[in-house]
């Protein structure tokens, strides 16, 4: 596979691996510290509710990316108040269609891994991925060239 120059990738990836462990402290947990900080622009928090909040995925797989999730670090669903999944649940469902409407999503991928053997990049606080999606949106570039384009800036995005 090619390799695309993704330099912003690179404080994902060089991530201390304890954030990664399905028993990551509230102190070592990247959202939790980013709430605590209480800066949305930094951040690209979208909207905080009483219980939830909106932020754009930093390292996205298409433009567009959310992720939903409780303020509280929680990681497994059984451990979410009802009001707290009341809460994600409607979360998900306004995220949805403001991605169809304002961003001309023709579909949406919506997924949440819970555990690290399900894929969760911080399995230690859940959350919901919102994915808009678009017919044709994988080009020839993953299929010739095994690389993916996004073609995405967040701080442009979140400041019009």
């Amino acid at each position: 596979m090619k390799v695309l120059f993704a330099p912003w990738r690179s404080d994902y990836t060089k991530k201390e691996a304890r954030t990664k462990n399905e028993d990551a402290s509230k102190q070592e947990c990247i959202f939790c510290q980013q709430f605590k900080e209480n800066n949305n622009q930094k951040y690209y928090i979208l909207k905080r509710s009483k219980n939830c909040i909106v932020i754009l995925n930093r390292y996205p797989y298409n433009a567009g990316h959310l992720l939903i999730l409780p303020i509280a670090h929680i990681g497994k669903l059984e451990k979410l108040s009802p009001e707290v999944r009341h809460e994600l649940m409607d979360l998900v469902s306004q995220s949805t269609e403001i991605v169809q409407n304002q961003l001309g999503a023709q579909g949406v991928n919506i997924g949440l891994n819970l555990g690290k053997a399900a894929g969760a990049g911080i399995p230690s606080h859940l959350h919901f991925h919102i994915l808009p999606r678009w017919i044709a949106d994988s080009n020839f570039m993953p299929v010739l060239s095994q690389t993916k384009v996004i073609s995405f800036d967040l701080d442009r995005f979140t400041r019009n």
